[in-house]
């Protein structure tokens, strides 16, 4: 018996051995470092509302066109001794985003009394440099080149050898610690010989060309007040104080008729007669004509950047093109420089802008922007309503509007930058600029049936917009501000009207101005005139509401609709269409073959090419050929005729 407990008591022995062994092994091993976290630091002092001590003189030399490259000199007055922080602006106005193009700045120099100081980028905020001011010196001078782009993939071309764009933004530091509006500035601009410009800020002689220095003003004013210059130039007074500053590519591009600059004039009546004020002093739109310079469309209180393709005048006839451009970033002078969200004004431009106002600032300037464009007559009413009839529909079967209300997509300047979207009608983009101007032709129906077409959104305009004229500070506003004055126009349950449409999930998009306004949007076998002339002008083919895609002269597929027969076939937008049912790709042919499956009831064959791999692609699709148009209900004038006659 004592033998047959033996062999336990080893096997027990040797268990608890393993387990000794393993515990010290344990043990030896290290424990996983847990690695403390440093504090983020914030080094840049806090903006102040006081004057800055001194006026800082900017000196830009823009005459090398022909790389690209400003160079600038800056002398900065300084009250003390000690530490000192320059910032770059990088939240701009307009961009709604932080766009500051500091990683073409090259060349820093920063000297005081002719001795250069060491500098050191902060590194938190990337786009702040410290220096420390010697003792005795009285300012600092910075020096440095901005090497713009000198072609669209390494961002905008802001210089050709015909004209140039200068932004002071790209071309100029602040000092920390003060508001914007608090730093005074004396701006030279050098431009080459024979070049003419046209800005919002005053020379002080007028006469003089070459090298033009301004009156001064504050540093937020110079960032609100860039220019456009170039050999092949015209000016055009729209209405006292108001000029169309125009320069192009070659000098045939500024061919405008008088019919046509007599459009534009229009348009600032029309304008004033809406607003019923003006917030400038004056103002000058800045129009280029060029495929070699970067297009733009940005905003300013007395002034715009406009940038289209060459045929502005010459190509008239052809489509409205961007002619919707000017009316727009002309109406920003009243809805988004002086009257402001609340949360996007800030006190310089290294503070964070938030864009929850965006479909007021950005929507209903859509509104108006399409509204003057048909009073004026820039856009005919015709193209004015066949855009409308696009815009509802693109909306209303956007299939991300089913997880993403409209107020997330204001996000969308600082979530995706602006970069392409490989599923945008799922995804949603910056939907806030054409679903804003569907909720405000909602709010102007509702307005008119509301007090059977006594009032419209015209009286909120006044309202809004248009008190203290020649006012052109800056006055915010929040979501309750613009609620209570659609009350003052007319009594309603606005605060519901908007919530519903701004900041909840809705399945179809905001329609009800349609019935309201005399028409209904329907899909056609032809499209609308403004619909060919848009695919001539895109140079594609435009199948959204058959196919369910877009697709280029060479057979590359634009964007695919989410869920549309496309998608649905397996289709991206990186494929290319090869063929079509066995024939060589054409748009014609493309088109064809949507008609031909309408009364065959077979599946539209594609070859299709995806990276290195080709298949086809079969399409059972057989509704035909649709495209969007508004149709009128009953005869007469409706009310959405109304709303674009001239005033």
């Amino acid at each position: 018996m004592p033998m047959l407990f033996r062999p336990v008591r080893l096997a027990v022995q040797s268990v608890l051995l393993v387990t000794t062994c393993l515990s010290v092994a344990a043990s030896a091993q290290p424990r996983q470092t847990m690695a403390a976290v440093l504090p983020v630091p914030d080094n840049i002092p806090a903006a102040r509302d006081v004057p800055y001590p001194g006026t800082v003189t900017l000196v830009v030399d823009a005459t090398d066109t022909q790389r690209g490259i400003f160079t600038v000199r800056e002398t900065i007055p300084v009250a003390q001794a000690g530490p000192l922080t320059l910032l770059y602006p990088k939240w701009l106005p307009g961009n709604h985003a932080p766009r500051g193009s500091i990683d073409d700045v090259a060349g820093l120099k920063i000297s005081a009394g002719g001795q250069v100081l060491p500098w050191k980028r902060d590194p938190v905020e990337v786009y702040a440099v410290k220096v420390d001011v010697p003792q005795g010196a009285t300012e600092v001078t910075v020096e440095f080149q901005y090497v713009s782009p000198v072609s669209n993939a390494q961002g905008r071309v802001v210089m050709t050898p015909e004209m140039l764009n200068l932004q002071w933004n790209l071309t100029a530091f602040y000092p920390a610690g003060y508001y914007a509006r608090q730093i005074p500035v004396a701006a030279t601009a050098i431009l080459p010989a024979g070049w003419k410009y046209g800005v919002a800020l005053e020379p002080v002689d007028p006469a003089a060309t070459g090298t033009v220095a301004f009156k001064p003003v504050s540093f937020e004013t110079l960032v609100d007040s860039p220019m456009f210059a170039g050999i092949n130039f015209r000016q055009e007074t729209l209405a006292p104080g108001v000029r169309l500053n125009i320069v192009a590519d070659t000098p045939e591009e500024l061919a405008a008729t008088p019919d046509q600059i007599q459009k534009h004039r229009n348009l600032v009546t029309q304008a004033t007669r809406l607003f019923g004020a003006q917030h400038y002093d004056h103002y000058d739109f800045l129009l280029a004509i060029t495929d070699k310079m970067g297009g733009i469309g940005l905003e300013h209180h007395r002034s715009s950047e406009n940038g289209v393709t060459p045929g502005y005048f010459t190509k008239w006839d052809e489509g409205a093109g961007r002619r919707n451009l000017l009316p727009h970033e002309y109406t920003h002078s009243w809805d988004g420089k002086y009257r402001r969200g609340a949360d996007l004004y800030t006190a310089e431009y290294s503070q964070p802008m938030r864009n929850s106002l965006l479909w007021v600032y950005e929507g209903q300037t859509q509104y108006w922007g399409y509204v003057l464009q048909a009073r004026s007559g820039i856009v005919s009413k015709e193209d004015t309503l066949a855009a409308y009839a696009s815009i509802a529909a693109t909306l209303d079967k956007r299939p991300g509007r089913s997880w993403r209300p409209l107020i997330d997509t204001t996000n969308d300047p600082i979530l995706s930058a602006r970069r392409p979207q490989p599923w945008v009608s799922w995804q949603r983009s910056e939907d806030y600029y054409n679903e804003g101007l569907l909720i405000w032709l909602d709010a102007d129906m509702q307005i008119r049936e509301l007090t059977k077409g006594k009032k419209s959104l015209d009286d909120f305009a006044k309202l809004f917009f248009g008190m203290n004229d020649r006012d052109w500070g800056v006055l915010t506003y929040q979501f309750a501000d613009v609620a209570a004055a659609l009350n003052k126009v007319v009594p309603y349950d606005w605060n519901t009207f908007l919530d519903t449409r701004v900041n909840q999930i809705a399945p179809r998009a905001p329609l009800g101005w349609l019935e309201k306004g005399g028409y209904r949007l329907v899909y056609a076998a032809e499209p609308t005139q403004w619909w060919k002339n848009n695919e001539k002008t895109a140079k594609n083919t435009d199948l959204t509401y058959s196919l369910g895609f877009t697709v280029g002269a060479d057979g590359g597929l634009g964007q695919v609709i989410w869920d549309s027969p496309a998608f649905r076939a397996g289709l991206t937008n990186n494929a290319v269409i090869t063929a079509v049912g066995g024939k060589a790709y054409s748009g014609d042919a493309l088109k064809t073959a949507v008609k031909d499956a309408q009364t065959r009831k077979t599946p539209i064959q594609l070859l299709v090419k995806q990276g290195d791999r080709f298949s086809t692609v079969a399409i059972p699709y057989f509704d035909g050929p649709k495209y969007p148009r508004l149709e009128k209900v009953g005869k007469g004038t409706a009310r959405l005729d109304t709303l674009l006659t001239a005033r």
